[in-house]
């Protein structure tokens, strides 16, 4: 019995050393799958992510990352003239003391605008340059160069700005047209109260925003995004980085954002633009004419139709004097196109070339009649604002 003992004991003395060896040498002859294996599908998954910081789902940093280096910083200068003091208005005061030489002084402003092009031509409103003697860009790299306007349009808050740089510059990317709709995540870049580049977020809150009396052609976008003093001229892009907007004004009482700014569309800003560049100004139709609506009240006293604009005045020698029209008459048509209401008499005049021939349908007195007219150019704003 003893003999058994002993041979069982140096039995397992010498399969416990074996155990020992192989568990040091080659464990995975011993090793046990555990009861939460991971799938071989999960596990070639983590092994071909690439190594790196990972980014929130909701994250907009490639959007911003993309747009941020076409968004430039825009410094104007202008000299004004000192204000006197109201005594040296008074003859008898300069006759003893003389009249004192006015120091020249210069005013400065700041906004921001969107590089479109790699040739160095830039987007922003007109009201950023208006009147200024100098005007300074500052890329998002810190390059600041002098820029001179290639041109203007007032009637929409556009103006083109052009610099001329040796190094390549990096030009913004514009969305599809109509690509934008109610409730789409926007972000809104710009250089707010001259604190620095600075990106926000929100909505397209609504689209076709007019009779705000801010331009004379209207149809913004409206937006949350924070849009404060400076952001002027700024992008507005979509989720991918591609231009959607220009930032142009804020609804505020207190000179701050209150949730609700405008943002001149994309597909406008580049029309304007590429007139712009390729003849130094924007051509528009004109035939002289004033509309208003035709109200329920005013149908019923003067018997006019529901439809249509109610031509109000006539410039003289204008193409529609020419034509024959009258104030009183009711625009119904023109060139083809329906005329439901006064709202869009302006867009559809100013969208004929000048010189075009083209029929107006008219009502006059209960009989509908028809003229032709000859288009011509649009004049400046301070000349005429008749369509």
């Amino acid at each position: 019995m003893q003999r058994l003992w002993l041979i069982f004991a140096q039995t397992a003395t010498i399969a416990l050393g074996v155990l020992f060896v192989i568990t040091t040498l080659k464990p995975e002859w011993v090793s046990r799958p555990t009861l939460f294996e991971a799938p071989p599908a999960a596990l070639e998954s983590s092994a071909q992510t690439p190594p790196g910081p990972v980014r929130a789902a909701d994250s907009y940093a490639n959007a911003a990352q993309a747009a941020l280096p076409a968004v430039v910083h825009i410094f104007t200068s202008k000299e004004i003239e000192a204000p006197r003091h109201p005594l040296f208005n008074d003859p008898f005061f300069r006759h003893f003391f003389g009249a004192p030489e006015r120091t020249p002084q210069r005013s400065s402003g700041l906004g921001s605008g969107v590089m479109v092009s790699g040739e160095g031509y830039i987007l922003t409103n007109n009201h950023v340059i208006e009147a200024a003697d100098t005007i300074e860009v500052a890329l998002n790299d810190g390059q600041k160069y002098r820029a001179r306007i290639v041109g203007r349009d007032p009637e929409t808050d556009l103006a083109v700005l052009r610099i001329d740089s040796k190094t390549a510059l990096h030009a913004i990317s514009f969305a599809a047209a109509d690509s934008v709709r109610v409730g789409d995540v926007v972000l809104a870049i710009g250089n707010p109260f001259g604190v620095g580049q600075t990106v926000t977020m929100g909505i397209v809150s609504a689209l076709g925003r007019s009779d705000l009396g801010i331009n004379t052609f209207e149809n913004f976008i409206q937006t949350d995004a924070a849009i404060n003093p400076g952001n002027s001229g700024g992008a507005l892009v979509d989720t991918r980085g591609q231009l959607v907007g220009i930032n142009t004004a804020i609804y505020s009482r207190s000179g701050g954002s209150l949730g609700i700014g405008f943002a001149i569309p994309a597909g406008t800003a580049r029309s304007i633009m590429e007139q712009i560049i390729k003849n130094g100004q924007v051509t528009r139709g004109w035939i002289g004419i004033q509309v208003q609506e035709i109200t329920p009240e005013l149908a019923q006293a003067l018997q006019l139709p529901q439809k249509g604009a109610l031509i109000a005045g006539i410039a003289r020698n204008s193409p529609a004097a020419k034509g024959g029209l009258q104030a009183g008459d009711v625009l119904i048509a023109l060139d083809g196109k329906a005329i439901n209401n006064a709202h869009g008499v302006l867009e559809t005049v100013a969208s004929l070339p000048p010189g075009q021939l083209a029929k107006a349908a008219i009502i006059r007195k209960g009989k509908t009649m028809e003229a032709v007219l000859q288009i011509a150019q649009r004049p400046l704003p301070t000349q005429s604002a008749q369509d």
